[in-house]
């Protein structure tokens, strides 16, 4: 199986590309120049590979939750490339990505994924590995205000940019289930492509006019007196 995935739904940019269970990635820590670098980082690994999009099985981006801005560059860059070579795309979770890139490098298998959704709130995701390493949500995903997050009772390590901002509320919203948190994973593209390998399997790709964002929020800018 040979599958492009990117991800640039936060200040990270990156692209990868799975071919039969290896995954080579390009990944930048550079907010707000992802239109720069995704393109380059797509043709760098193909050419590399000595490939062309007609090559590949499927397509994988990360669909959201995360920067409106970022998530529309991946959506759009992915939907180019499959229309133009007729190929199928597998959407991935943002969080669900977090989740599995943690997952590939700890043994913990309970992480409860929160990431800054500015205006007061987190996008949260509670995610356990299943029996085959990969990540498996656990109720839904949702964007809420840190000190309202619900959660199963399950003890587990807490991953995600929220923890930075929220931790306080978090930690005392899920007394007792947290051992510890990191705030510092970012999304990267060599998770979603493994994720969106396993989706290629499990027969969840989709043509690319319904290869769509996920925001979570009903309203991308909300004000105020609206929440």
């Amino acid at each position: 199986m040979k599958l492009l995935a990117v991800e640039t739904s936060t200040e990270a940019c990156s692209a990868a590309l799975f071919i039969d269970g290896e995954v080579f990635e390009r990944y930048e820590l550079a907010p707000k120049i992802h239109t720069k670098l995704i393109l380059p980082m797509i043709d760098s690994l193909m050419a590399d590979a000595d490939l062309k999009p007609q090559h590949l099985d499927a397509l994988a981006f990360s669909r959201g939750p995360g920067s409106f801005t970022g998530v529309r560059i991946a959506t759009g860059v992915i939907q180019g490339i499959a229309l133009g070579a007729d190929l199928p795309v597998v959407p991935v979770s943002t969080l669900a990505a977090i989740a599995q890139d943690f997952f590939d490098h700890n043994e913990d298998n309970v992480v409860f994924v929160a990431m800054d959704a500015r205006m007061g709130e987190i996008f949260w995701g509670v995610y356990q590995r299943d029996a085959l390493g990969y990540a498996e949500l656990v109720g839904f995903e949702t964007v809420t205000p840190a000190d309202a997050v619900e959660f199963p009772e399950l003890t587990g390590v807490g991953i995600g940019s929220g923890w930075g901002v929220y931790h306080q509320e978090l930690t005392t919203r899920l007394a007792g289930l947290v051992s510890h948190y990191k705030a510092d994973r970012l999304p990267r593209a060599g998770a979603i492509a493994r994720l969106g390998a396993r989706g290629l399997e499990q027969g969840l790709a989709v043509a690319a006019e319904q290869a769509m964002p996920v925001y979570l929020r009903d309203k991308v800018a909300k004000k105020e007196s609206e929440r």
